[in-house]
């Protein structure tokens, strides 16, 4: 009798493919929450497997700051070509031009908080019953407390004590008029996971993940790229250093590390010798000991 055995990338897969049908199955409308990044790049090409032959079923929702590095707009509009799907675009500047939300101002200022209004906004126009995003629980405490299906109320909000159980990976899915839902199908995986995985499934990624040179500025222990939204102070000063990213988010908080890692085998060797998980070079998540969670509970991804 011959015997199947499933490495545990082959595992991690399966799961995720699971989680997305069942997305599929129970939800009216569902996207998938496309940042450009490496999570929201594998969700997508897990879609792609999921429901070959056929096209991916859902949208892709980019929530657009205004202020991403432009090689992510650059993939993010490649890649809606190749797939053939539909993109919805939530703009930050036209949530702020219609008073929405208030820009921050000064040194430290950023736009991250302010994609909240801008994603609820958009789940509410587009009638979003659900969004898939790439998060996984081991990026951080608060996405930890994290479940395959995550319900947010009528106010687009996150209630960790009162998530639903899923037991023997049983979900949950329905909703009150108003309310909707997140879906996380790569939780269980791993920034090494998610690594190998590319890597064994060819996967293209920006070129922000590859060791380049840049001209960079030191800023709370990371490496800020230059940009015509940074406000330098008078004793900082703008050097070319050869870095690459660990995680994508906007160019004003997004932090690289010096590297040599070039090439995805040179990345698979650097992360699996990290000490420090992804998110310690994103200036968003150094404002408090509970910075994400306290976005998350309002709507954040």
């Amino acid at each position: 009798m011959s015997k199947y055995y499933l490495n545990y990338l082959d595992e991690l897969e399966s799961e995720a493919i699971y989680v997305l049908r069942e997305v599929w199955a129970q939800f009216q409308n569902p996207v998938i929450l496309f940042s450009g990044g490496k999570d929201s790049i594998v969700v997508t090409h897990l879609a792609r497997k999921a429901f070959f032959p056929s096209k991916i079923p859902f949208a892709l929702l980019h929530v657009d700051t205004g202020h991403n590095f432009p090689e992510t707009i650059k993939f993010r509009d490649d890649l809606i070509k190749e797939l053939g799907v539909r993109l919805l675009v939530g703009s930050v500047q036209k949530s702020i031009d219609q008073g929405r939300v208030a820009e921050e101002k000064g040194k430290n200022a950023t736009r991250n908080t302010l994609q909240i209004t801008t994603l609820l906004d958009a789940i509410e126009e587009h009638k979003i019953d659900c969004a898939i995003g790439g998060g996984r629980r081991d990026e951080e405490k608060a996405r930890a407390k994290e479940r395959f299906f995550s319900h947010r109320d009528d106010f687009g909000q996150w209630d960790p004590k009162n998530q639903r159980p899923e037991l023997w990976n049983l979900f949950n899915g329905k909703y009150f008029e108003g309310e909707h839902f997140r879906a996380f199908p790569i939780s269980n995986w791993t920034e090494m996971d998610v690594w190998n995985y590319i890597k064994r499934e060819n996967i293209q990624i920006p070129s922000l993940y590859f060791a380049h040179e840049r001209e960079v500025v030191w800023r709370n222990n990371s490496w800020i790229p230059k940009s015509e939204f940074l406000v330098l102070d008078e004793k900082e000063e703008i050097v070319t250093k050869k870095i690459r990213f660990r995680t994508l988010g906007d160019i004003t908080i997004t932090g690289g590390i010096e590297s040599d890692a070039d090439t995805m085998e040179k990345i698979v060797q650097e992360v699996s010798a990290m000490r420090q998980t992804e998110r310690g070079n994103r200036a968003d998540d150094k404002r408090s000991e509970t910075a994400m969670e306290d976005r998350k509970r309002e709507g954040y991804f």
